[in-house]
């Protein structure tokens, strides 16, 4: 999907994989050009990404976070993009090297580093973003998304729209974590058409995240037995699963930030995650003193959302533009989930 193709899945893994980051120190990092670091006396902010920005929407929201903060208070930023492990721990010693007020970090690629100069400079604030260390360190603090909101409500316009009856997700791993892309979205659908039948299919194989034609393949098996709305919740290989959803007439749901441009007619909506609010609140958080937590984002806090329930839809490409009264029932939901009456159960949760 996005970063590196596979953004939103691996970052979920985090909590309970927590892949360790390479400790190489060879590469050159790259800094943003829109630097602002200098001729401003309020506070530093730097942020490291795990890959280059480029286009990748999600990390063009960390960007504006952090840009914002600066803005906030008279301050200044700094941004530097990463482009394998190597760079990624260069990256990090450069910012702590800085001594800014506080180090944003995306992604569970940096972890471990992070554990090791949290350790080593006990006074450098850090803020990790869809990601946690193992251990609780005072000067680190985390932003997560509750993204199992976000696809249950997915889910509802699953069950709303289904000709079939029959709704699906092709999900990359049979894991708790993973199932966060799943087993809501079935739950979702139920709620508003309580005849829905749901299944999911799981990618596996040697490399779950980056398999475009097991995904696909996983996602013919769906559509072959009646399936008409499919979670896509395959890392790089949602293209595969939507190319099989628009071989069939079939319809797909994306994830992270919005995925109907690459396949307009096709993907319903999306389960967003808004990595700026993350990034603006967490460094309020920091700021204040409240630093060595971990604080969950969903619909409440407006970290997650849909590309449907955002503004701007009539012109996203989404299939859901199309329809206002799927999309006014599901804000109905929304509503319910935001005020604490309607309760998404959470497959993670431990």
């Amino acid at each position: 999907m996005l970063r590196r193709s596979r953004r939103t899945l691996q970052l979920v893994a985090a909590t309970t994989l927590m892949v360790t980051a390479a400790t190489a120190c060879n590469a050159a990092a790259k800094t943003d050009a829109s630097d602002s670091s200098s001729g401003s006396s309020g506070k530093s902010f730097t942020l490291v990404t795990p890959d280059a920005v480029g286009q990748n929407e999600f990390l063009k929201l960390a960007v504006t976070g952090v840009k914002a903060a600066a803005k906030t208070h008279d301050g200044t930023e700094k941004v530097y993009e990463s482009t394998d492990t190597a760079s990624q721990q260069q990256n990090v010693q450069a910012a702590v090297g800085a001594s800014p007020n506080v180090i944003v970090l995306v992604g569970f690629e940096f972890a471990d580093i992070v554990a090791q100069q949290a350790k080593a400079h006990p006074k450098q604030q850090f803020l990790m973003i869809d990601a946690c260390t193992t251990k609780t360190y005072p000067n680190v603090t985390c932003a997560v998304f509750r993204e199992h909101e976000g696809v249950y409500l997915a889910g509802a316009e699953a069950g709303l729209l289904s000709k079939s009856g029959k709704v699906g997700a092709v999900d990359v791993l049979d894991t708790p974590q993973f199932r966060r892309y799943s087993d809501p979205f079935a739950a979702g659908a139920k709620k508003v058409a309580a005849k829905t039948s749901a299944s999911t299919r799981f990618v596996g194989g040697q490399s779950p995240f980056d398999d475009s034609a097991r995904a696909k393949e996983q996602a013919n098996s769906l559509l072959s037995k009646g399936t008409d709305q499919i979670m896509a919740a395959a890392a790089a290989g949602n293209y595969g699963v939507f190319e099989a959803a628009k071989a069939k007439g079939a319809f797909a749901y994306g994830v992270d930030v919005n995925q109907c441009v690459s396949s307009p007619g096709t993907v319903v909506d999306n389960v967003i995650k808004k990595t700026d609010v993350a990034v603006e609140k967490g460094v309020e958080q920091v700021l204040a003193g409240k630093t060595g937590t971990t604080v969950s984002y969903g619909l409440k806090e407006g970290g997650i959302s849909l590309t449907g329930l955002e503004a701007g839809v009539d012109s996203s490409k989404c299939v859901i533009a199309q329809h206002k009264d799927v999309l006014a029932k599901v804000k109905a939901l929304r509503d319910q989930i935001v005020s604490g009456e309607l309760k998404v159960d959470d497959p993670a949760a431990s």
